[in-house]
């Protein structure tokens, strides 16, 4: 609606300065003029008022502007004005890609105004403006297919600019959900182990409060001592999300794992082959996390067993194998094994969990040194 009303405006001010200009004597188009009368006068408005359908019908406008600007200079009016209309529309339609459609329309009126001169009486004269018509023509055509190209231009700049926009938006999301993981993986990691833990040392201090006072101080300090361990994961991990440069879980924080499993009545054979050496720290707390869930899982699932973790380094990959004797358990898979798996995967490696062939439960993780970019 708003085009509309452009284009309408446009049309009346074309009529108001081509009349102007006509009568004015602003052109001259050689000796055979003769004076505007009321049918030179209706050609000029029509032709100037197909202007307001330049963008709706720009084929149709063209055409009926340069008809009217053919039959005007056949009747010998004055001015050039007249043409101004149909270049106009030719600009138009070289815009919205119409190239071939403008470059016909000119071809026609050029051919039409240079054949009237031919057959008029008298010849074209020196200072004749419709001289310069058919380099009008060809800038029409030119102007117009710049113009379109500069904003093509501009319409594939905009939609990289929006493109890029989105694929930002979409990045900005998918990173929010794999922090939002990482922190679920983290809190269940700890958190399960320690609770774990406590409730393996509540259940031993509630059984002998009475009849054995010093085990069940024990077992209470080992409550203690889990919730200490708990705290501590979680400053870590929020330290992490705040960015700060506070040590992570890694191999190196092994050994008190296994303590903490001893203590909550585990026999836990540590045992570490090859060269030990400084792991990437996502493959540090990858291992970490993965023994750390494996013991977990035996203290909830296989009761008081005898454990084996082992740690072999090798010159590209570090292989955590986590072992025990007990009993299989009855439990489904739950996020404790696909939340290994999802580590281990994470930073190209791979792992294995389930019965082992002596009995017992066993877990394997192959983690490469090199984590895939």
């Amino acid at each position: 609606m708003h085009s509309r009303r452009t284009d309408a405006l446009i049309a009346v001010i074309a009529l108001v300065a081509i009349t102007a200009g006509t009568y004015a004597n602003l052109s001259w188009t050689g000796p055979q003029e003769r004076p505007l009368d009321p049918a030179g006068l209706t050609l000029i408005t029509i032709s100037s008022l197909s202007l307001a359908f330049r963008r709706t019908a720009p084929l149709s406008a063209g055409i009926v502007a340069a008809a009217c600007g053919i039959a005007y200079y056949a009747g010998d009016y004055p001015g050039v004005f007249a043409t101004a209309p149909a270049l106009a529309a030719i600009y138009t339609l070289a815009v919205l890609g119409r190239r071939k459609a403008a470059i016909w329309l000119s071809v026609t009126l050029a051919v039409s105004v240079y054949g009237i001169m031919a057959l008029s009486a008298g010849d074209p004269v020196a200072g004749s403006w419709m001289a310069l018509l058919s380099g009008w023509l060809v800038a029409m055509v030119v102007f117009g297919e710049v113009t379109r190209r500069g904003r093509a231009y501009l319409r594939a700049v905009e939609q990289r600019a929006e493109e890029a926009e989105r694929t930002r938006e979409e990045a900005a999301l998918r990173r929010a959900g794999e922090e939002r993981l990482w922190i679920a993986q983290e809190l269940h990691d700890s958190l399960t182990h320690s609770i774990s833990v406590v409730n393996v040392q509540v259940a031993v201090a509630m059984e002998l409060f009475d009849r054995d006072p010093e085990r069940a101080r024990e077992a209470l300090a080992a409550i203690k001592e889990s919730g200490h361990e708990a705290m501590n994961e979680l400053r870590a991990t929020l330290g992490v999300l705040r960015q700060n440069e506070q040590e992570g879980a890694g191999l190196s924080r092994l050994p008190s794992l296994v303590s903490r499993a001893e203590g909550a009545g585990l026999r836990v054979a540590h045992e570490v082959s090859g060269t030990p050496y400084a792991l990437p720290p996502e493959v540090d707390r990858a291992a970490y996390r993965i023994a750390q869930e494996a013991l977990t899982n035996v203290l909830r699932h296989a009761g008081a067993a005898a454990v084996t973790v082992a740690v072999e380094y090798d010159p590209v990959k570090v292989v955590l194998r986590v072992e025990n004797d007990g009993e299989a358990g009855t439990a489904g898979p739950g996020m404790g094994l696909i939340g290994m798996r999802e580590r281990a995967v994470a930073i190209g490696g791979s792992l294995t969990a389930g019965p082992h062939e002596s009995g017992g439960f066993a877990v394997r993780a192959e983690l490469p040194v090199r984590v895939p970019a």
